[in-house]
């Protein structure tokens, strides 16, 4: 391995000096001049035997740290099927002594991948923790939460082995950081090290997260794109978020020259100012200025704005530490998208939170929030007269609240005259239509929250559309988008 070698080399280059040293100490004539010069080289050949030791110690610690990563790695790839994609995104989660943002974190992030990118991407649960009952239960919370995910190779979950993590009680205090802090920040090197190993192999980028974060809509494009238009430049990383070491985009062909960097100085610095360590070694020249130096950084750390993601996390996974930092590159999304709805009476079983009515959200004023629903619940839009309806979308969830979505629902028009369900059948072609006990007509289902698609012609005009709910849920329901699309009156047409 590249690093032993260069240990070695270093080893004897030492060792030289050491020889020297003595034979200087050993040979020269007395006096005072000559004594001042031995106690020199003695004192240096003493920090040099340090230096040589300490340096040992450090390559060690490197390859032991090397190894274990890579034994555990290599048993989960011969136990797991391995997928390569073109973007796998690991997140680092540990035990929060007060909240644990992880689930809301990865509702935005799922909401937040278009359906057709989906099988192009992974995410890396990387749960930070020894004890197994703590793991196998986010595990399982993960599982119940995202089954298809976990299902499809989408979503995987991992963690250390119990002797992967050394001794971290004996750290030395350094920037004026308490002994706490450096052991968080040291085991935080340690776990980014282990995530971006097991990531290497899995993918063309790696993109660096944390577990209480919220992401905009459709980030997975926007960073796609954005890599692709510096396909020509060699550059490290592509930023997505002005904080810490969020939204960090890495080519996984670089990763091990990151993984080794990060185990060689992991007690030393926090990993963003480690980072900037490298980015220094590649191209700064001493021989130059400071600002010489962060023009040629940022060569190869280029910045994409606005920000993809923000942080939301109060609570650190340092025990006691309160952080409010937001990014202020975020552009925040609007919460719910507003249409111009046909005039309708807007009613629902559901019980809706604070004032974040229905008619608002159908007048485009703000999103519908309601409390969890249970089977048999509706929304039900009465139209104050028959209507030539096209078509229609209806958005659960947003980015803030990406997992309060509606589930296992369908959406129900009632025509104004009566149809013949034989002749209509006929008529309809690719058109799915199912007659209810009460005379409606069920064309179409929500998919991962959104029900959206166009009304058959052969249905007339309707008098309501009705969104039927079917079994209970634990999540809340929250609409942030209605669009009921109907026919373009002539007068309209002329307009256009």
């Amino acid at each position: 391995m590249r690093l032993r070698l260069g240990s070695a080399l270093t080893f004897v280059c030492l060792s030289a000096v050491f020889s020297f040293a003595w034979y200087a100490a050993k040979s020269g004539s007395r006096g005072s001049g000559l004594d001042f010069n031995q106690r020199q080289l003695l004192e240096l050949r003493q920090r040099l035997f340090y230096a040589e030791k300490e340096n040992r110690k450090r390559s060690e610690e490197l390859n032991s740290v090397l190894n274990e990563i890579k034994r555990f790695i290599g048993d989960l790839a011969n136990t797991s099927t391995s997928v390569t994609v073109s973007l796998v995104m690991g997140i680092p989660t540990v035990r929060r002594t007060k909240q644990n943002y992880l689930m809301d974190t990865l509702n935005s992030l799922f909401y937040g991948i278009p359906e057709e990118q989906k099988n192009n991407c992974m995410i890396v649960v990387f749960v930070a923790e020894v004890d197994s009952d703590y793991v196998n239960s986010i595990a399982e919370s993960i599982r119940s939460c995202f089954p298809n995910e976990t299902l499809s190779g989408v979503l995987e979950v991992i963690s250390p082995p119990s002797s992967y993590y050394p001794e971290l009680s004996n750290l030395k205090e350094t920037f004026g950081d308490s002994k706490e802090r450096v052991r968080w920040r040291t085991k935080q090197n340690l776990d980014y090290s282990f995530l971006m190993m097991y990531a290497q192999p899995r993918g063309t980028f790696y993109l660096q997260l944390e577990d209480d974060i919220i992401a905009k809509p459709e980030y997975t494009q926007i960073i796609n794109d954005f890599a692709v238009q510096q396909e020509s430049k060699e550059w490290m990383i592509l930023e997505f978020s002005q904080l810490g070491f969020i939204g960090k985009l890495f080519r996984c062909r670089d990763l091990p020259l990151i993984i080794e960097f990060l185990l060689m100085f992991y007690k030393d610095k926090p990993i963003d100012w480690l980072i900037d360590h490298l980015l220094w070694v590649k191209v700064c020249n001493p021989e130059k200025d400071a600002r010489h130096c962060e023009r040629q950084k940022n060569y190869l750390r280029i910045r994409y704005r606005p920000s993809l993601f923000q942080h939301v996390g109060v609570h650190s996974s340092l025990a006691g530490k309160i952080q409010n930092l937001k990014d202020k590159d975020f552009v925040k999304n609007s919460l719910f998208k507003a249409h111009t709805n046909p005039p309708a009476e807007v009613t629902t079983s559901l019980k809706v939170f604070q004032t974040f009515t229905l008619e608002k959200a159908y007048k485009g004023v703000e999103c519908f929030w309601a409390f969890a629903p249970v089977a048999g619940d509706y929304i039900l839009f009465s139209f104050w007269q028959p209507l030539k309806v096209v078509g229609y979308l209806f958005r659960s969830g947003n980015m803030e609240h990406p997992g309060d979505k509606i589930f296992n629902a369908t959406v129900e028009v009632l025509p104004a005259a009566e149809i013949d369900i034989q002749s209509a059948e006929g008529k309809a072609q690719n058109f799915k239509i199912i007659k209810t006990q009460d005379g409606y007509f069920q064309i179409g289902t929500f998919e991962n929250g959104i029900a959206d698609g166009i009304i058959s012609p052969i249905l007339g005009k309707i008098k309501a559309l009705r969104l039927s709910i079917h079994s209970s849920s634990p999540m809340w329901v929250l609409l942030s988008e209605i669009f009921i699309k109907r026919e373009k009156q002539e007068s309209e047409k002329r307009l256009l």
